[in-house]
């Protein structure tokens, strides 16, 4: 895609599912990927080794942070900038979902999504702007939010429901404000897609049939196919797209197929 090539791109949540996919498309496309992760590092790390087998010419680092903390966001963006020189698109993908009835959900089981969802969207989308505005430079910003926060769906996720309808209304405001700048904001809505958040599609055929009923496409989608709407996103294709989320769901937004 135009103006893709030489990028420097910092994927959060990049190791795994839709974050994975992400960073591949990119490396893909020319650019240099930052894979921010948490926890275990061998997904991460063995991604890193395919993305410069990808594109060589890139450079390509292992980012891990933990996003819901500030200093953490802060460090994490002067290492990035530092070993890149600096930032031209964050894909804000990091992520978590805990299911339980709206009745029983426990209070620690929601700080933690919501700081993670939408505390850690909010810090990284601000680093990432406070970085172009002080270098002058246009960025962009997609970040991965879900047909949930429009068409909710999984009534027994009702915190990552709040965490992504938040990030709806934060993404209309960081783009409003920020058109000025040239720096543009906007987010991919993926529908039900194969990734290790969904894991139980794989777990129990009847669940992912039960799915794909509400799914006028008839099939759950792969995570690259969502990838390919974030590098759009992020591309001089959509130069003059601000503030939108992009259902990439299968028509599950259209409504249901029986």
């Amino acid at each position: 895609m135009r103006g893709l090539s030489g990028k420097r791109v910092l994927v959060t949540g990049g190791a795994t599912g839709i974050g994975r996919a992400a960073a591949l498309r990119f490396a893909e496309e020319g650019a240099s990927v930052a894979v921010n992760y948490i926890g275990d590092p061998e997904p991460a790390e063995a991604l890193v080794e395919e993305l410069g087998e990808l594109c060589p010419k890139g450079e390509h680092l292992l980012a891990p942070a933990d996003i819901s903390d500030e200093d953490a966001v802060d460090s994490l963006f002067a290492g990035v900038v530092q070993a890149f020189g600096g930032l031209d698109v964050l894909v804000g993908n990091a992520g978590i979902k805990v299911v339980h009835q709206p009745h029983e959900v426990l209070m620690e089981d929601y700080d933690r999504v919501m700081a993670v969802n939408l505390r850690g969207a909010f810090l990284t989308a601000q680093a990432a702007v406070q970085h172009f505005l002080d270098t002058g430079h246009p960025g962009a910003i997609v970040m991965t939010s879900s047909i949930e926060a429009h068409f909710p769906v999984e009534e027994v996720a009702i915190a990552y429901i709040m965490s992504k309808s938040g990030m709806t209304g934060m993404i209309k405001a960081l783009a409003l404000r920020y058109a000025r700048d040239n720096i543009r904001v906007n987010a991919v809505g993926p529908g039900a897609t194969r990734t290790p958040m969904n894991a139980d599609f794989e777990e129990d055929p009847a669940i992912e049939d039960a799915v794909v009923r509400m799914i006028p496409a008839g099939r759950i989608a792969e995570p690259e196919e969502v990838a390919s709407v974030i590098a759009f996103l992020a591309s001089d294709e959509a130069s003059y797209i601000h503030g939108q989320t992009i259902l990439v769901d299968g028509g599950m937004g259209v409504g249901r197929s029986g």
